[in-house]
């Protein structure tokens, strides 16, 4: 899913742009534009993407789990 070649082509995950606010990011080639805007020059990085929530861990674990 990182480094998938089906990436989603918007500026919240270009090279290019940084954070502004929210629902805005600062492009440096168009300036501040939304973030699911797109454009020519997009160039896909993959340490914009932020992960997905990790999954919850189980209360407990059976018994059987600690036995050799």
């Amino acid at each position: 899913m990182l480094f998938d070649k089906n990436v989603e082509r918007i500026c919240a995950f270009c090279r290019h742009s940084c954070d502004f606010d929210d629902r805005n990011v600062l492009c440096c080639k168009k300036g501040p534009v939304p973030h699911r805007h797109s454009c020519r020059r997009f160039r896909y990085d993959p340490l914009r993407r932020r992960p997905a929530p990790a999954a919850p861990l189980k209360k407990s674990l059976p018994d059987e789990a600690f036995c050799l």
